[in-house]
């Protein structure tokens, strides 16, 4: 039995390292580098555009939970995330290129994969497939899935940070700290008082956006660019991107404001803002983010821009499995699919490469419950409200509430103890068949 795989990010390649294993031959599609997207800069497998942070790795995390049920799962991106990791306090951030290159190898090596570089225009519904090609999706694709299942235009606007070279920040002011000194410090923090907030606010709110009208319709709220959630007020990033709780300077002065730098690759060489999503005119990034202190001299590696996201009306279309309600060949991950993170578009396609097995070989679909993280955000997705859909990450909010009498410290807690014994619960249904 062959099954199609289109896209080779972090849900394609989760998915079709569940299925070699399970001996399917798979045929692995990836439109990169013959058709580029606007924010992929190379052809690799698994390429991470925004961030290179895989978020928390504590577990009483939602996010740190999700990872755990993806580690029973044997998740590919884990294991190369955790090969190529780079100090980020209680975080999972990765080096990229490292990262990209090792998922690339592997997948290259399994001997039941072809992989095409091609883009996909249409879709044959007889021939199993999972469409995992991710927020960036091509245009005709995107045509070729709203004609398949009736849909309007659907996509949100996604925003990346600046990234800056780390022989260029200015280390007399920048200093290295974890927030409480919890954990190894690993973000420098470049500390500001009242005055140099201040004047930073306002060029930021002043600053000049790149020409276009599009930004302005419709953006998520989790990559929202910084200029526009400066222009709530200036608590949205004192209380937000800018918290200075917890990071007082070596000197024991709390500052102001701080803007945090978070390591970016492996070598040290290059550093993200972080919380600085925008969508600034390049010169206006240098001339504004110059203004932080201890990033005067700041070049950069990368500036922040936006793109745009296309994701499917997950309510309408999906089950709580990933598949497609329409077509019980085709099932559709990633963050297509309508979760919202890295971690949660290579859980989706392992979920995803999961179902399309059991669909295969005549067994009953296995329903994640929302006690677990991954049931949570599947369910979550497939059961909103479809007439105002966006979407949705990992958190304790969309999961099963705890209906026992419980102090609220021990919440999270109990949270995961009930997460992880019914996902190893469901994950020995999985196993057995």
């Amino acid at each position: 039995m062959n099954i199609n795989i289109i896209g080779a990010g972090l849900a394609g390649a989760e998915a079709c390292w569940y299925l070699s294993k399970k001996g399917y031959g798979i045929t692995l599609y990836e439109m990169r580098p013959k058709k580029m997207t606007p924010a992929h800069k190379t052809e690799k497998f698994g390429e991470l555009v925004c961030s290179n942070s895989l978020k928390s790795d504590s577990d009483t995390n939602a996010c740190g939970i999700l990872k755990h049920e993806m580690a029973l799962l044997d998740s590919l991106i884990l294991k190369c995330a955790y090969d190529n990791k780079v100090e980020a306090g209680g975080a999972l951030a990765v080096d990229r290129e490292g990262f990209s290159e090792e998922i690339t190898k592997i997948i290259k090596s399994l001997p039941n994969v072809k992989i095409v570089y091609d883009e996909i225009t249409k879709i044959d519904v007889n021939v199993p497939t999972i469409i995992a090609t991710g927020p960036l999706t091509s245009s005709p694709l995107c045509e070729e899935i709203k004609r398949l299942f009736g849909l309007d235009d659907f996509y949100f606007f996604d925003a990346q940070a600046p990234i800056i070279y780390a022989d260029s920040i200015n280390y007399e002011k920048a200093y290295l700290k974890s927030r409480y000194d919890k954990g190894e410090p690993s973000y420098y923090n470049c500390p500001m008082t009242k005055e140099e907030f201040d004047a930073f606010y306002d060029a930021l709110i002043n600053a000049e956006c790149a020409e276009t009208h599009e930004f302005d319709l419709k953006v998520f709220e989790s990559c929202m660019p910084v200029e526009i959630m400066a222009k709530r007020g200036p608590q949205t990033l004192t209380f937000g991107p800018m918290k200075p709780v917890g990071l007082r300077t070596p000197d024991g002065v709390k500052p102001y404001a701080v803007v945090q730098l978070r390591q970016d690759d492996a070598a040290r060489t290059m550093y993200n803002i972080v919380g600085f999503q925008t969508h600034l005119k390049f010169p206006e990034q240098k001339r504004v983010f110059q203004m932080i202190p201890g990033l005067e001299n700041a070049r950069f590696a990368k500036y922040g821009r936006m793109h745009k996201n296309t994701y499917i009306n997950a309510p309408k279309i999906l089950k709580p499995n990933f598949q497609t309600k329409q077509y019980p060949n085709l099932f559709i991950a990633g963050q297509l699919s309508g979760v919202e993170g890295y971690v949660e578009s290579a859980a989706s396609g392992i979920y995803a490469a999961v179902s399309m097995d059991r669909y295969l070989r005549g067994l009953e679909p296995i329903y994640l419950p929302r006690t677990t993280v991954l049931g949570a955000l599947s369910h979550y997705i497939c059961e909103a409200n479809e007439n105002d859909f966006q979407p949705m990450n990992a958190n304790f909010g969309i999961m099963e509430e705890l209906n026992i009498p419980h102090k609220k410290a021990n919440r999270k807690e109990l949270y995961r103890d009930r997460a992880f014994l019914d996902f190893e619960r469901e994950l020995k249904k999985i196993n057995d068949n």
